[in-house]
């Protein structure tokens, strides 16, 4: 179930011109297509069919059971083709639509969370990074990639200097992770053997170590920073979502043991 609300819901239904049992210009058939494509989802399924049959109907069945991540990007996708088969005199209800679609795309990706964790942290330059990838996240997956493994390093650093270590010279993020595991004492070499499930956490540990140098390869191979061959073909939004996920994990438990054990 998504997390909109009565306001938002009024909002999106105004854009969209859905009072009438439609949503904007489709047709059954068009609509079809623009959920296949978007979200690989059968709209006219009997599943989206509980509240009525038409378009606005199943639409706001949809938005009614999905989760907030999926929500956010068919809605994202929707107010693209408005903007692009729709003139300028609704820009700014728009816009308020898109920052909600943004919002529950931030809810699946694990941003919100992070966002919440690290509030209390002046590190301001952590804060646009977040708000780099909920902006690029479905328009510019590579920036959004390059700027996951960015978030690492930052989270890093700002865990470091408030402890006491600041980063000296410009080390790899692989040795910026395993100086801040080990500097929070979560280096699974820390674990007494016997603590309860010791293996599991040492190879919990063990891979969320690794998340870092995985993004730094990924950035390397797909994300900005680097200059690529003029054919080059690009990550698709779910490899970025994977991506902004698996650093917005990372950066959360840390930034979690941090406030917790400083």
């Amino acid at each position: 179930m998504s997390t909109l609300d009565n306001r938002e819901k009024r909002k999106l239904e105004e854009l969209f011109g859905m009072s009438s049992g439609y949503v904007l210009d489709f047709s059954d058939r068009t609509f079809d297509e623009f959920f296949i494509d978007v979200a690989n989802i059968a709209i006219h399924s009997s599943k989206y069919q509980r509240g009525g049959t038409s378009k606005a109907k199943k639409l706001r069945e949809f938005w009614q059971i999905e989760q907030d991540a999926l929500v956010g990007r068919v809605l994202l996708a929707l107010i693209d083709y408005w903007q692009d088969t729709s003139n300028d005199e609704q820009a700014d209800l728009a816009e308020e639509c898109r920052g909600v679609a943004k919002r529950m795309l931030t809810r699946g990706s694990n941003l919100g969370t992070l966002k919440d964790v690290t509030a209390s942290f002046d590190a301001k330059h952590l804060a646009q990074q977040i708000e780099r990838m909920e902006n690029s996240v479905e328009t510019d997956p590579e920036l959004a990639i390059g700027t996951a493994k960015e978030l690492i390093e930052t989270c890093c650093k700002t865990i470091l200097a408030e402890r006491g270590s600041p980063v000296i010279g410009t080390p790899d993020i692989t040795t910026l992770t395993k100086a801040t595991l080990k500097e929070l004492k979560l280096v699974p070499e820390g674990i007494p053997d016997s603590a309860r499930g010791t293996k599991v956490i040492k190879r919990l540990l063990s891979n969320l170590g690794t998340i870092g140098h995985g993004l730094a390869e990924l950035r390397g191979l797909y994300g900005t920073g680097h200059g690529k061959h003029g054919n080059a073909s690009g990550l698709s939004p779910r490899h970025a979502r994977l991506a902004i996920g698996a650093a917005a994990t990372l950066a959360t438990f840390l930034f979690d043991t941090h406030s917790e054990t400083s």
